[in-house]
């Protein structure tokens, strides 16, 4: 058996090692949402990234963890009334997200090595697998750098580092998908010409800066004010004069500002969806739009909102998986 033959056999097992991993990160991205609703994550005030793994397992572990977060700007500014078993509660998200983390590094790691050394990786993807490795432990520092900026003088973490780490989390989870289509399918540019590409393009990228609004959001808790649609309590825009850095800033215009992203996502997929064809991305954008709408007029009820996050990236999923589907089919046309 050729060399070529060997890789090809093992390439099933490569594509349920890669859905495992883009399932976990898309699990990360929920627990994610849930920590940053319950206010957990700034619970953790230190980062041990071996022993970490561990939950407080005595009495006096809990007190010294417990003793560590009342030093904090969260408890003295927003949680001072919070009793050790309460803390137990958010402290739990917080744990449990860093020990997913963990786990995907495990998850993708172990086998990405025992592949890399019986040199079963297809031609062409060790570069790609190797970046994804990467990302992923930098992933790691970009959430201990984004939960620093909550612990020094202000409660609350900074909504762009929060942003960078969202994105970079949407970021790894495009690529491991995109893999998994290669790799089914031949590979394919995102950026090669051919029918709608304008419209394929505009799509994913108003869709990505749509979520990036949307962390913005998530960051200054802006999805709790102006719980109406679809104006803004009565008006069309929020209350308080415009500028350029309130699009970014102020809590009223970067959720008119997701608002308005997200209408014009949802209007432009849904074109790309009637021109591809494709009933589930058009299906997609409306239970999208809907969660969206919900997690605004419920103030952000965890289930609602949570699934609001996974709902992005389902429809991402499936956005990338029309890309793919039509690029495949011109390109096989173009060589035939």
């Amino acid at each position: 058996m050729t060399l070529t033959k060997r890789k090809t056999q093992f390439l099933p097992a490569i594509q349920y090692w890669l859905f495992a991993s883009a399932m976990m990160v898309l699990c990360m991205a929920v627990i994610g949402a849930v920590t940053r609703l319950t206010e957990s994550g700034l619970s953790m005030v230190e980062w041990r990234p071996l022993i970490g793994a561990l939950p407080p397992l005595s009495a006096e572990e809990w007190q010294r963890v417990y003793d560590l977060y009342k030093q904090s700007p969260e408890f003295e500014h927003k949680h001072y009334w919070m009793s050790l078993a309460e803390f137990k509660n958010i402290f739990f998200w917080e744990w449990f997200h860093r020990l997913w983390g963990r786990l995907i590094g495990l998850v993708y790691g172990l086998p990405f090595f025992y592949f890399l050394i019986r040199g079963q990786i297809p031609d062409g993807y060790k570069l790609r697998l190797w970046g994804l490795l990467i990302l992923g432990g930098l992933q790691g520092v970009i959430g201990w750098w984004m939960v620093k900026s909550g612990l020094i003088d202000r409660p609350d973490v900074d909504h762009f580092r929060l942003t960078v780490h969202l994105g970079m989390a949407i970021f790894i989870y495009a690529i491991l998908w995109w893999t998994i289509l290669d790799l089914r399918g031949g590979k394919v540019s995102l950026f090669h010409k051919g029918a709608h590409k304008a419209l394929r393009l505009s799509s994913l990228f108003l869709l990505v800066l749509t979520m990036v609004w949307g962390a913005f959001v998530a960051g200054l808790e802006a999805g709790r004010l102006y719980n109406s649609f679809p104006l803004m309590d009565g008006a069309l825009t929020p209350s308080g004069a415009w500028s350029l850095s309130g699009m970014v800033y102020d809590h009223g215009w970067v959720q008119f500002v997701h608002r308005w992203l997200a209408k014009l996502a949802a209007a432009v997929i849904l074109v790309y969806a009637f021109k591809q064809k494709s009933y589930a991305l058009g299906a997609m954008v409306v239970v999208q739009v809907g969660l969206g709408i919900g997690a605004l007029m419920t103030s952000l009820m965890i289930p609602v909102a949570a699934a609001h996050q996974a709902g992005a990236i389902i429809l991402l999923t499936i956005l990338l998986n029309v890309i793919h589907r039509n690029r495949q089919g011109n390109s096989r046309d173009k060589s035939g």
